[in-house]
């Protein structure tokens, strides 16, 4: 099955020679290898590419074993140039060559060579990687698949669809595999063995159960405001063990760093700043969240907002939570303040949008709830809520605009459209 996956490819596309090493990025398994050996492959020939121009190198292949060795992979790339057009270097598990980022950086001194890399191991997995390049590397980061292209991959019913991406998520493996016991089997095989085990490594911990048990709090309260402080206090009270806040924090940047959860930053929407004391921590994919707590706690509501903030990020967004502060009356006329969350707030670089996800808005009163906040924004930018209600697009009194969620992710225009 081909996924054809064009919000990369035209990265890949769109990069070709500008003189800097085109590094893709991301979680394992969500598709990195494909899309350069087959589909930027496939597009280079499309366009005219003479095969012997495109220098195509897979070093987890035993038969390419020699060329893991530094100057052996550079004397072999030196030795298929025999003109002076455009050569293109694809390399995927770059980061099993010794001294991998001196070679790529010895390659940008060959004229007219462009270079594109992928890699998975628990250092390339860093979201530092771009940096060891010296402003010379360009990072197209990959997500599992969005459910615009897991659900044009197979079609059919839409909640059928919606039902098995939010329970199995988005890594295309899952696609090829015939029944729910594959899937269960092959997402725990692979957030225990694979994901887990690449934190591990790279960071050097000697006790994994101590992250073990952090990334399976994360998977139990999505898209619930936490801190270090806060979690270590969770270690104590619900696992009996004591951790201090300081390694909690360690841990939480080592799994953000490895691209298995996404920390989304708390937002002052009318004091404009950000509110450092609670975050909220959301999965890459669903299908490994749910893995991780054994397929139990498969929360519609939370794993909506889960996928919501996930399409997002694929649509380029840089995506906060927001939080609005007012000055209101309580029952007995005192002045108290209150707080009131935004689910997302989605900046690009044209405009910005307040979302809220909504499972449904049974009567007036869930309104009155999802709205609280939005009433209380006194700018301009478009105010959305999205429901699971498969409903026609309109806006209520307030000039909010409500919209079905396969409107929102089957439509990856309908923001702009606003």
């Amino acid at each position: 099955m081909i996924i054809p996956r064009p919000t990369y490819l035209n990265q890949l596309i769109k990069a070709q020679g500008n003189r800097m090493i085109k590094i893709i990025t991301g979680i394992r398994r969500c598709g990195k290898s494909f899309l350069l050996f087959d589909l930027f492959h496939n597009y280079l020939r499309s366009t005219g590419v003479n095969e012997a121009h495109i220098i195509e190198i897979a070093l987890d292949d035993r038969a390419n074993i020699e060329y893991r060795d530094p100057d052996r992979i550079l004397a072999y790339i030196k030795e298929r140039i025999t003109d002076t057009e455009r050569y293109f270097v694809l390399i995927d598990e770059v980061h099993m060559i010794r001294d991998f980022v001196e070679v790529l950086n010895s390659l940008l001194h060959i004229s007219d060579l462009d270079i594109y890399v992928t890699g998975s191991n628990s250092r390339f997995l860093s979201k530092d990687i771009v940096t060891e390049f010296r402003g010379r590397g360009q990072d197209i980061h990959m997500y599992p698949l969005s459910f615009y292209e897991y659900y044009n991959a197979g079609g059919g019913d839409r909640s059928l669809r919606w039902r098995e991406y939010s329970t199995y998520g988005g890594l295309p493996q899952i696609l090829s595999l015939p029944d729910d016991k594959m899937k269960r089997d092959y997402l725990i095989h692979l957030a225990d063995t694979v994901y887990l085990q690449d934190v591990v490594e790279r960071n050097h911990i000697r006790n994994k159960p101590e992250l073990d048990e952090l990334l399976k709090i994360l998977a139990s309260s999505i898209g619930s405001p936490c801190n270090p402080t806060k979690l270590s206090n969770t270690f104590k009270s619900v696992k009996k063990v004591t951790i201090s806040n300081k390694t909690v924090s360690k841990y939480l940047e080592y799994l953000c760093d490895a691209f298995l959860v996404e920390k989304s930053l708390r937002y002052d929407i009318k004091g404009k700043k950000y509110i450092n004391t609670l975050s909220k921590y959301y999965f890459t994919d669903v299908g490994i969240r749910n893995a991780v707590l054994g397929f139990r706690q498969l929360e519609p509501t939370h794993l909506m907002e889960n996928l919501i903030y996930n399409e997002l990020l694929y649509r380029g967004f840089s995506v906060d939570v927001g939080v609005v502060s007012s000055i209101d009356k309580n029952e007995s006329g005192k002045s108290v303040r209150r707080e009131f969350e935004v689910d997302f707030v989605a900046n690009d670089a044209y405009t910005k949008y307040y979302i809220q996800s909504a499972y449904s808005i049974p009567d007036h009163d869930k309104m009155i709830q999802e709205t609280n906040s939005f009433r209380r924004i006194d700018d301009s930018f478009h105010r959305i809520i999205i429901v699971r209600d498969d409903v026609m697009p309109h806006r209520n009194d307030d000039g909010i605009l409500i919209i079905g969620l396969f409107d929102f992710m089957l439509k990856p225009e309908i923001l702009k459209e606003v």
